[in-house]
């Protein structure tokens, strides 16, 4: 009496499948590129300053250790982070190579 009969209306929002699936992939496109791609790249670049270690270079390794490389293996390399007190880690371990000098000057 007070309220009419409702009506049924048609499911809204389904849209073209094929739509849909492009949508998906440029989704997936906008992603790889805002993420997935920047990371992979900083992972390269890191591969090959630790790869391009020698001994005598002045880093700063995990943890925020700065120190002078002198010793190196194929998986390990020796900090030496004060006089006579050296430390051993890995290689991926290595963060930043600072320029020549800078531990004199800390």
């Amino acid at each position: 009496m007070f309220i009419s009969p409702a009506h049924a209306q048609a499911a809204g929002g389904g849209g073209d499948p094929m739509s849909l699936t492009i949508m998906m992939i440029l989704m997936f496109v906008v992603l790889w590129f805002i993420m997935v791609r920047p990371q992979m790249k900083r992972a390269k670049e890191h591969k090959a300053m630790v790869e391009a270690l020698q001994k005598g270079d002045e880093v700063v390794a995990a943890g925020g250790m700065v120190g002078k490389i002198t010793k190196m293996t194929d998986a390990y390399i020796t900090i030496e982070i004060a006089e006579s007190i050296e430390i051993v880690v890995q290689r991926g371990a290595v963060q930043t190579v600072l320029p020549k000098g800078t531990i004199k000057s800390l």
